[in-house]
């Protein structure tokens, strides 16, 4: 079962190789993104192709699609040209990168190790040169988790912001359109057609928090991201900007209605933040119940052939009853976006590991993967149920694996967070060599 359009050249990252260029018009250099080529997830649709989802019975079940996503018709109206569709995790529900039926795709930065998804023939075609960018989704960590695995920039934008429309729905309350770049300029320029214009300027943000808790229990302390964020904030902004506090004690007292569930996560023997770790459940449930409220027909009636991991997963979501205190779960997110737009202000960044640690190895049992999981989502659901914007920067690699931090910005100020990791970008990698060096 193939990609029988993909080779070994190109990583395995494509589904389908075809070419959508600009219309004539669109390719004279005064548009945007002339000159730049693209790649697209298979959860967008492309007028006259089958979306396939990830799946083959998916593909098989599915008309071809009747119109093209606004974001790919915008996109080629910049001027850029379309090389094709990458492979996905089936049903985008998984953060690895593995593809039972299509295969999974070399990371080119760490070879032998997952690329992360679940756009991670996104990440893995901007990551081996193949494009110049690529545009994927994010709802639970599928953007930002692929860019960290594959040492790349990947922006996961503010929730609602840009169109979703004609892109297949995981979890409509978390969906978003994110994109892929190898360095920030491109990223930006893509940012700049996607996003609503913005005429925010600023550059220097009031305050970092840098949250001790989240780099030594969720983070991975060998790669020495937290000294490096704090070194590079201070350097850049002064260290009157810096702000450590821990942001799982934040939360508690910020979140009142988390107050209830907290206790059942206080008592886990793995390290964890519980508050975060309530915040992930949350975040969870709800996209499991909506992922359900999509999706429950089509699996019950099709009962699709999925992939190991993914089949429990998926059926996990179809079966699960409606007995979750969903209301609750609501009022908590309701609550966590204004407790963190208090905390951010106008002008505020949050900075946080991307991933816990190196990218798993291939074909992984899920067993040892659990705690890498649960951590990863921790750190993934501050962005996920808040719908604030967060940018995973590559800082280089080390023992020849990938290192990255985020920044994250209040709901709207994608472009001051471009700006700010503009801004802050050289001095991170500056900091990183000297810290590794020693």
């Amino acid at each position: 079962m193939a990609n029988a359009m993909a080779g070994a050249g190109d990583y395995g990252a494509f589904m389908e190789r075809f070419v959508l260029p600009p219309s004539p018009q669109q390719q004279l250099q005064q548009f945007p993104l002339h000159g730049l080529t693209f790649a697209i997830k298979d959860i967008f649709d492309i007028d006259g192709r089958v979306t396939g989802f990830g799946n083959p019975d998916w593909a098989r079940t599915h008309a071809p699609a009747a119109a093209t996503s606004p974001v790919v018709l915008a996109t080629l109206a910049a001027g850029a040209t379309c090389l094709g569709k990458t492979i996905m995790d089936e049903m985008a529900y998984s953060i690895n990168g593995e593809n039972a039926h299509y295969g999974t795709p070399t990371n080119p930065c760490a070879p032998g190790r997952v690329p992360g998804g679940s756009s991670s023939g996104s990440a893995v075609a901007v990551a081996a040169n193949l494009v110049d960018f690529s545009l994927g989704t994010d709802t639970g960590g599928s953007v930002r988790v692929p860019a960290a695995y594959c040492g790349i920039f990947g922006l996961r934008p503010s929730h609602g912001l840009v169109s979703t429309d004609n892109v297949i729905p995981m979890a409509q309350i978390f969906d978003t359109v994110g994109w892929f770049a190898r360095d920030l300029s491109t990223l930006s320029r893509v940012a700049k057609v996607l996003l609503p214009l913005s005429d925010d300027t600023v550059k220097q943000p009031t305050q970092v928090t840098i949250p001790v808790d989240c780099f030594q229990i969720l983070g991975s302390l060998d790669d020495c991201t937290y000294q490096i964020l704090n070194a590079s904030v201070a350097k850049k902004f002064g260290s009157q900007a810096v702000d450590n506090k821990n942001l799982g004690d934040f939360i508690s007292d910020n979140v009142p209605s988390i107050g209830k569930f907290i206790a059942d996560f206080s008592e886990r023997e793995l390290p964890s933040v519980p508050a975060l770790s309530v915040i992930s459940h949350v975040m969870r449930c709800l996209q499991r119940s909506q992922f359900k409220a999509n999706h429950a027909e089509w699996v019950n009636t099709v009962k699709p052939n999925l992939g190991p991991g993914l089949r429990e997963r998926v059926w996990e979501a179809i079966a699960s009853g409606d007995n979750e205190p969903l209301e609750d779960f609501r009022a908590i997110r309701a609550e966590f976006k204004s407790a963190l737009a208090a905390l951010l202000k106008d002008h505020g960044i949050l900075a946080i590991p991307s991933v816990p640690g190196p990218p798993p190895k291939v074909g992984m049992e899920a067993a040892p993967l659990e705690n890498f999981r649960a951590r990863a989502f921790s750190l993934l659901s501050i962005a996920g149920l808040s719908g604030f914007c967060q940018v995973s920067i590559p800082l280089g690699t080390r023992n020849g694996v990938p290192v990255s931090v985020s920044l994250m910005a209040r709901h709207d100020a994608d472009h001051f967070l471009l700006n700010v990791a503009q801004e802050l970008y050289e001095t991170l990698v500056q900091e990183a060599t000297k810290a590794w060096a020693s």
